[in-house]
């Protein structure tokens, strides 16, 4: 007789909620600041530690993201949250760091087309200009991570090859980044990707921390996480209500959403210290607010301990 396997999952993980930037980027409809910070507070409440507050791009780039500043500078009382801000070049940087910001993120892409989408250069060309913002960074002692945007597919080239992210991955390295993101931006990842080449990653740099940040296109992005989980990590992206999507990567759609995921990851016996009731209320006040959500199984169905009357037939079963 086979002995059973046991399925061995981390006692807890580390969520990022990063709705403020990657799921208010992609509303067309301008969020004024004073709502945007209410949401970032009552996200507060709810135990999250991480947020991903904004973005420092050019107005033009992204229009509703042009009140970053004000953003930061209305929630930096708030205690026990660490902000960290996506930024795309040096002048964002700057302006991050005048803001107040202690924790910086690159954006990076893993193919040339989705970067040039996005940034109007090669990989290569992009990664490179990142050594002055990590150098300016330094000398405010200010934290630099890195990411990797459509690293499990691109829209435009398909699946990427392991060789150009442990490429890319290398540079990082010689940078002197030991924090990197990996972004399933357009959904096209699958459970066995995901473990692979988690798995090659953590072998090849053991010294570095990799993030899963997960969109849920394609409705994979929970099985994406429990095969992170399988190999260890515990730092993952989510979005309030499911919002998000990339603006330069077609069909994109929203993240796995922060209350599916705390409560995914709760029902497995895993450990976020983000308490799920004021969550999926936040969720509610989110969908409310802006008008809809980008898909929410919790607003949707409410969590698997919610249970309802039994049917007036079946009374004698509880007598």
């Amino acid at each position: 007789m086979n002995q059973a396997q046991v399925l061995t999952l981390p006692a807890k993980a580390i969520i990022c909620e990063v709705a403020p930037r990657d799921g208010f980027q992609a509303e067309p409809e301008w969020i004024p600041t004073e709502q945007k910070v209410r949401i970032v507070r009552e996200l507060a409440k709810t135990g999250i530690q991480m947020m991903e507050i904004t973005s420092f791009v050019h107005p033009k780039a992204i229009p509703q993201l042009k009140d970053a500043e004000e953003v930061v500078r209305q929630v930096q009382d708030l205690e026990g949250i660490k902000l960290r801000a996506l930024v795309p070049n040096i002048r964002g940087t700057q302006r991050a760091i005048d803001a107040g910001i202690k924790k910086l993120k690159l954006m990076l892409s893993a193919t040339d087309s989705h970067s040039l989408s996005n940034a109007n250069c090669l990989v290569e060309e992009a990664q490179e200009g990142f050594k002055p913002i990590i150098e300016l960074a330094e000398k405010h002692r200010v934290k630099v991570g890195g990411s990797i945007s459509v690293a499990f597919g691109c829209p435009f080239e398909g699946k990427v090859p392991l060789e150009r992210i442990v490429t890319i991955v290398e540079r990082y390295k010689q940078m002197g980044i030991d924090e990197i993101s990996l972004a399933d931006t357009t959904g096209m990842a699958n459970p066995k990707q995901v473990f692979d080449l988690l798995g090659h990653l953590k072998e090849a740099f053991s010294h570095m921390t990799f993030s899963m940040h997960l969109h849920n296109t394609r409705g994979m992005a929970l099985a994406n996480a429990v095969a992170a989980l399988q190999q260890g990590v515990i730092h993952f992206d989510s979005s309030i209500a499911g919002l998000g999507g990339c603006p330069y990567a077609p069909g994109a759609t929203g993240n796995i959403a922060t209350e599916d995921l705390v409560h995914a990851f709760s029902e497995m016996g895993i450990e976020t210290g983000i308490q799920l009731e004021p969550l999926i209320r936040v969720a509610g006040y989110v969908k409310e607010t802006l008008g809809h959500d980008g898909g929410s199984c919790m607003l949707q169905a409410g969590p698997s301990s919610q249970l309802h009357a039994r049917p007036k037939n079946q009374q004698k079963l509880a007598d």
